[in-house]
């Protein structure tokens, strides 16, 4: 070959070779993707007995949407949520999802809420689950969940010790409690160690049995009432009392845990919790025969015929978070989608807070069953908690395990919670 023409085919390759090469590289370029980076949702909450449950669901989750991850933080078990929310805002670390109890809470909160009213959820919220986070017909949070409380009973005990009618007044609790105990039965679980249990739930009753509770709550916050003297509170004292004269040792240092232990092992037929202890008691005795007892106050058997009942924390969404978009991706995902509604009323055994999610007994399990009929009969006291002042209800627990130590007597518990009140009103 003509040596001339072999160096022309030999450029003439070459070139074709670095225009092909460029002509490849521009079409990879134009057919891929670039990878996008994936954003974090923080989600603050206090349910710690749904931790797992969450975990597993954020898995879940990230393979639908993997552009999202969830990081949840739990802070509660007794510790001060509240305090710890507050603390994360201050110091720049807000997070996206968090929280909120309503009412008076939505309200400390409002200028940090993004407005949720134009999801696809809000109109199958159950009515009674609407209204703790509704103002000016704006939603500002999805509730979790309904949720019920009383005292949890061990039937087999209670017919065991030959109680056939189930108790509805104070006095019929007191004579129950006597047969217990006369067949060898502690009556009681305590775990007054828990400032929630006593300072939040049990005391609800109180409020919730006032002739009407929001203006009993307005005339505290203007002072034209006061807990002193007031017949509800004094008979939730003496209800109180019965507790710990017939209950467990050392109710003081006995938390969450030991007590539903102390009840699920059949060492106390009676404590004062709600169906979130459910998967608890179901993890130390499956099928365990339990019911549950409304708290009563006094001898009015149809007034105290009622479950205490509401919305326990609703989730909602920090309005100048980043990624608020994918927050509400979230939320949605978690009531529509088959697994994040299968989890909430099978793994969490929650009360389901939209029509769209159904849950059958053996979903709920019996304590969710009972409260669930209980809401089905109208037979329900709100839960008033958040309505009351930021912080007040540890002020109140601190006052009432002073009353259970035996420090003060019930004058002094009243006008110690009436202090409590006054100092953290607005």
């Amino acid at each position: 070959m003509n040596k001339k023409w072999s160096m022309l085919s030999l450029s003439l390759l070459l070139a074709m070779s670095v225009v092909l090469s460029a002509c490849g590289s521009n079409n990879k370029d134009a057919g891929e993707t670039p990878k996008t980076k994936a954003k974090t949702v923080t989600i603050f909450q206090f349910k710690t007995e749904i931790v797992d449950g969450l975990n597993e669901l954020a898995v879940e989750f990230n393979k639908e949407y993997p552009d999202i991850k969830l990081d949840i933080q739990t802070v509660g078990g007794g510790a001060d949520y509240g305090a710890s929310l507050k603390t994360k805002f201050a110091a720049g670390d807000a997070p996206d999802i968090f929280s909120n109890g309503g009412y008076a809470e939505m309200e400390m909160w409002l200028d940090k809420l993004e407005d949720l009213s134009d999801q696809a959820w809000v109109k199958d919220l159950v009515p009674l689950a609407a209204e703790p986070m509704t103002k000016d017909g704006k939603v500002f949070g999805m509730p979790m969940n309904l949720e019920g409380f009383g005292y949890i009973y061990n039937k087999d005990l209670f017919a065991k010790a030959g109680i056939t009618e189930l108790p509805k007044t104070y006095s019929q609790l007191e004579a129950a409690a006597k047969k217990l105990k006369d067949a060898g039965i502690t009556p009681f679980a305590n775990a007054y160690q828990e400032w929630w249990l006593i300072g939040n739930q049990g005391i609800n009753p109180a409020f919730a049995q006032q002739p009407d509770v929001d203006a009993f709550i307005a005339g505290l916050n203007d002072g034209s009432v006061q807990m002193t003297g007031n017949e509800k509170f004094a008979q939730w004292a003496k209800l109180l009392k019965l507790t710990v004269d017939y209950g467990n040792k050392n109710p003081l240092t006995t938390d969450y845990n030991t007590q539903v232990s102390i009840f699920a092992n059949g060492e106390a037929a009676m404590m004062q919790e709600g169906n979130w202890a459910q998967v608890q008691i179901d993890s130390i005795t499956p099928n365990m025969n339990i019911g549950v007892l409304p708290m009563p106050l006094g001898e009015d058997a149809e007034a105290n015929d009622k479950l205490n009942v509401g919305i326990p924390a609703n989730l909602v969404i920090n309005k100048d978070s980043d990624v608020k978009e994918e927050a509400k991706i979230f939320l949605n995902w978690l009531v529509s989608s088959d697994i994040g509604k299968e989890y909430i009323v099978k793994k969490f055994k929650f009360i389901p807070a939209l029509t769209t999610i159904t849950a059958t007994p053996e979903d709920m399990g019996p304590i969710g069953t009972e409260v669930y009929n209980y809401v089905q009969a109208n037979k329900v006291l709100g839960l008033q908690s958040s309505k009351y002042p930021d912080g007040v209800t540890q002020e109140f627990a601190n006052v009432m395990q002073q009353y259970i130590a035996g420090k003060i007597d019930e004058t002094a518990w009243q006008s110690g919670m009436q202090a409590a009140w006054d100092k953290l009103k607005k």
